[in-house]
């Protein structure tokens, strides 16, 4: 079966070799080509990149546009991955890459999954847009519980990005461009779920990588709309009988002072007073946010109503879940989960 890696990077000559070496040792004797979608400022990834022996033949693309999924559409799009029945897109910044975890998803979209994401355990201060926003918001209203769904390390079959590649045209301007960036996780899952089961890969240990936070804005702004733009296309589904309850694997960790206030203090400079904050309890706005885009409202102006509350609800969390233990945290982030399905089916609100 043929395969093709996707790596896209912006200013990684650190980590760009040990992720290469990491996935060419996944992709093992199989034909392969591990495509590098650069779009650094300067030569130093790509000309580490090309240097680095593989026993898959290498593709480097440089002078790309800048946005992560900018760069991993055009490497989808380049003729040398046009017979790749597997495809892997993983993250360029990881500081300790596994091959197994690579093999891991590729076996499992091999097994027939349309899409295998990594699910790594994450600090209990870490992951908020995945934990308070994502994960239940994509679980209420496909019915599929993906813990990580925005991993950057995924597997999919040849099915499911063709089907991407086709939908990216059709998408809004304001969608696209958030494709374009951080929004192409959510984009590429989202496109998988329509097409069956989506596919979660335990993974014992936590991923190491460049810190998320100080792109928050970013991130939030581009995935948010995509996530309300395609779950709207969704039904709620009933909750099943006999459901086994929503786990969380929030990792505990001290968060000293210094580094909680920094935290903070972020967030108070990216919404300042007089917040748009009315006080309705969390998860109801991302309810409402999801309700009116089915509405009509675009949404990217949802996410924007949204903003203030999911960054109250960040602040609350990194307060109050300091001082609370490992097993109150999981509790609180699962309750939460199931007030919004709740809150989305024809009868639900709180």
């Amino acid at each position: 079966m043929t395969v093709a890696v996707i790596l896209p990077s912006r200013n990684e000559p650190a980590t760009i070799c040990a992720v290469t070496a990491a996935v060419d040792a996944a992709v093992g004797d199989a034909p392969a080509v591990i495509a590098h979608a650069d779009s650094s400022d300067t030569p130093d990834t790509s000309l580490r990149f090309t240097a680095h022996s593989t026993r898959a033949t290498k593709l480097p693309l440089t002078g790309l546009v800048r946005g992560k999924g900018a760069q991993i559409l055009a490497a989808a799009r380049r003729p040398e991955l046009s017979d790749a029945e597997t495809v892997l897109i993983a993250d360029t910044d990881t500081l300790d890459p596994d091959p197994a975890v690579y093999r891991a998803l590729l076996d499992r979209v091999r097994g027939g999954a349309g899409l295998a994401i990594a699910d790594y355990p994450r600090h209990w201060d870490e992951a908020n847009l995945t934990s308070h926003l994502a994960r239940p918001l994509i679980a209420a209203t496909t019915g599929q519980d993906v813990p990580q769904p925005l991993a950057g390390d995924l597997a999919l079959s040849r099915e499911v990005l063709t089907a991407a590649l086709r939908a990216v045209p059709a998408l809004p301007a304001a969608l696209a461009s958030c494709v374009d960036g951080y929004g192409i996780d959510a984009f590429l899952l989202l496109t998988a779920a329509a097409h069956g089961p989506l596919a979660s890969v335990p993974i014992d240990q936590a991923k190491h990588h460049a810190a998320s936070f100080p792109h928050l804005p970013d991130i939030y702004h581009q995935a948010v709309p995509v996530l309300l733009h395609m779950t709207a296309a969704w039904r709620p589904p009933p909750t099943a009988p006999g459901r086994p309850p929503v786990r969380y694997r929030a990792a505990d960790r001290p968060l000293q002072a210094h580094r909680l206030q920094a935290m903070l203090t972020t967030l108070d400079d990216l919404d300042p007073p007089p917040a748009r904050y009315d006080g309705r309890p969390w998860p109801l706005p991302v309810a409402d946010a999801w309700r009116a885009v089915n509405s009509g409202t675009p949404a990217a102006d949802a996410a924007r109503r949204l903003w203030p509350h999911y960054t109250r609800r960040v602040r609350d969390w990194l307060t109050s879940g300091r001082h609370a233990t490992t097993g109150e945290r999981r509790r609180m982030l699962a309750d939460a989960h199931t007030r919004l399905h709740t809150a989305l089916t024809p009868a639900g609100d709180l």
